[in-house]
């Protein structure tokens, strides 16, 4: 008998890919694409679980799912970050650019 493919594993890889690379876009990006990966990776887990003598790329589905586990992390951690930097410094002030890098200058030190 002839192994099968996962269906959403080529999918997973691309996302989860996509998820490391865009993590510094505010994390917005890398939490939908590591999310909707980590969906896809769940419902090629559980096809896995069931059978797992008829797929034959257990490793693009494991090396996806990480890529997708880490962008994920990625993500939150430099959403949160943003997030510290703007209640550190205080939103009405992130329109003034000079008053802006001396508080970035305070908070991270001086040059």
């Amino acid at each position: 008998m002839e192994k099968q493919k996962l269906p959403n594993t080529t999918a997973t890889l691309i996302l989860g890919i996509l998820a490391f690379l865009t993590f510094c876009c505010y994390g917005i990006f890398a939490i939908l694409f590591g999310v909707i990966g980590l969906i896809l990776s769940w419902k090629d887990g559980k096809r896995l679980r069931e059978n797992p003598a008829i797929y034959d790329n257990n490793t693009t589905y494991k090396v996806g799912k990480v890529l997708c586990i880490i962008g994920l992390a990625l993500g939150v951690l430099s959403l949160l970050f943003y997030i510290w930097i703007i209640v550190k410094i205080g939103p009405e002030n992130m329109q003034d650019e000079e008053l802006l890098r001396r508080k970035l200058e305070t908070l991270f030190g001086a040059r």
